[in-house]
């Protein structure tokens, strides 16, 4: 390895393409550990609800707790990593996402697993922007990072619905537990090989200020409003409390912004959003989050509540979706570079949103062939998304900004997950609840009628991206330098 000065960056850099990409693949093992993360709980749910007592509207928890951890502190995790050394932070962060999945895996009851799937996220936060900065040093910006970013971008695709299939099979053949035990076995084997393989990189020019207060009042703002999303249903949307939540995650969203406008060293420099493709990227991560996670986990619900699917069937369904992405992601990455970021993604976003819009046909006798085949395939375009908005997010980023523009975009996507989840719930017991107090319907009848409003919401969210692409994202198909100061 050799060290050379890049601008404000000191990078270690990796001698020979086949010691590079074995250090994309190490990073790549993390960040599919991450993204599996996510969901790899959902179709334990029902498991996990039954043997730590929890009350179902808190079911949803155990995966919003990780979102919105993982997505509240994305910033502030890439701000340590660019300051403090991004291998450092990456190591610390597997560390910690470790020792959390062991906690999990031995959790007594339902609010300790709560709390240490927050702890995960918060070890996740540290990880992922920690591993995205090393590979934009490790490519340079071009046609060269673009296929890096691609294949970062397919992994993160796959990981959702490979997380379903495999929390599926450890469900059914060895118990919810060793869903997290799995964590802390190639956690470990990854921070023993970190240390050999990837390289050191840090912006050492800047004062060490990490602005706290910013992640605090993101975060904050974030758990009280999907809180409050939460809980409407039953205390009512009208109720002060409701009301009061609300406006108290309007006013730290308001501190937030306010707190980066005037910061020495903001959390997330503001400036950033002068470049169209990143701020039009991140718009659309955060609506795919929204509409995707929030399908994959009514979609789970319908399956295993309405159709008595089993959580290993499940999974094995969901896999149509990782087999349709993996047969897309060459494609999307060579029409990224060929064609433009925003015609990929705007397709990709229509024919996913139209997937979910498809599943909402699905009848209370459904089957899978006839009613659940065609829409999971469908989404599987999904790829076709993720792969340009993780490129799109740093087309024209600095080594700079290189920690802060990954955590973000990241941020997005988990973030939108987690509200989209929330929402997609409200929404779904909302519905169901004034089907059966109307008389009109079975309860099974009910169930699937407010699963279909569900879809309903995630569907049109995914479709509001469209234009976003369309109209914000720049249509050069090629990246440009990035420009402190300047409108992009």
């Amino acid at each position: 390895m050799t060290a050379t000065n890049t601008g404000n960056d000191i990078t270690i850099s990796i001698g020979g393409e086949v010691r590079r990409w074995r250090a994309f693949s190490l990073l790549a093992v993390a960040y599919f550990m991450t993204a599996v993360d996510m969901l790899i709980v959902n179709v334990a749910l029902p498991t996990i609800g039954t043997k730590l007592h929890f009350a179902e509207s808190d079911l949803q928890w155990v995966v919003s707790a990780y979102a919105l951890a993982f997505g509240g502190f994305l910033l502030l995790g890439g701000r340590a990593a660019d300051l403090l050394g991004r291998r450092r932070m990456f190591m610390a962060g597997l560390a910690l996402f470790t020792a959390a999945s062991l906690a999990c895996a031995l959790a007594p009851s339902a609010t300790f697993l709560i709390i240490m799937r927050g702890v995960q996220g918060l070890g996740a936060a540290m990880v992922l922007p920690a591993a995205l900065s090393i590979v934009m040093n490790m490519f340079t910006e071009g046609a060269e990072r673009n296929k890096a970013l691609g294949l970062w971008g397919a992994i993160g695709a796959s990981g959702a619905t490979v997380g379903v299939l495999a929390g599926g099979a450890l469900t059914r053949y060895a118990g919810w537990p060793y869903i997290f035990y799995l964590n802390v076995a190639v956690g470990g084997a990854t921070l023993l090989l970190a240390r050999r393989v990837l390289p050191e990189s840090r912006r050492p020019d800047a004062g060490r200020r990490y602005d706290p207060l910013g992640a605090v009042t993101v975060t904050g703002a974030l758990v009280i409003l999907v809180y409050a999303i939460s809980q409407a249903p039953t205390v009512g949307w009208a109720a002060v409390r409701t009301l009061t939540l609300l406006a108290a995650a309007a006013a730290l969203l308001v501190s937030f912004v306010v707190i980066e406008a005037r910061a020495e060293a903001p959390l997330l420099p503001l400036r950033l959003f002068r470049l169209r493709t990143l701020a039009g990227s991140n718009a659309v991560g955060f609506l795919l989050g929204t509409s995707f996670y929030g399908y994959i986990f009514i979609g789970t619900l319908y399956m295993q509540q309405v159709l008595g699917y089993s959580a290993m069937k499940t999974g094995l369904a969901w896999l149509t979706v990782g087999l349709t992405g993996v047969l897309l992601a060459g494609p999307a990455q060579v029409l990224v570079t060929r064609m433009s970021v925003k015609v990929v993604m705007a397709v990709g976003m229509t024919l996913t949103a139209s997937g979910i819009l498809w599943a909402a046909q699905a009848p209370t006798h459904g089957s899978f062939w006839g009613h659940l085949a065609g829409p999971l395939f469908l989404t599987g375009s999904v790829t076709w998304v993720f792969i340009p908005v993780s490129i799109g997010a740093l087309v024209g980023v600095t080594e700079h900004d290189a920690g802060v523009a990954s955590g973000l975009i990241d941020s997005s996507q988990q973030l939108g997950g987690a509200i989209g989840i929330a929402v997609a719930s409200t929404v779904a017991a909302a519905r169901s609840r004034a089907l059966l107090n109307g008389g009109h319907a079975t309860a099974a009848a009910a169930l699937n009628g407010g699963f279909h409003s569900a879809f309903w919401v995630c569907g049109l969210a995914g479709l509001a991206a469209v234009p976003i692409a369309l109209l914000v994202i720049r249509r050069a198909a090629r990246p440009t330098r990035y420009r402190d100061h300047t409108s992009d």
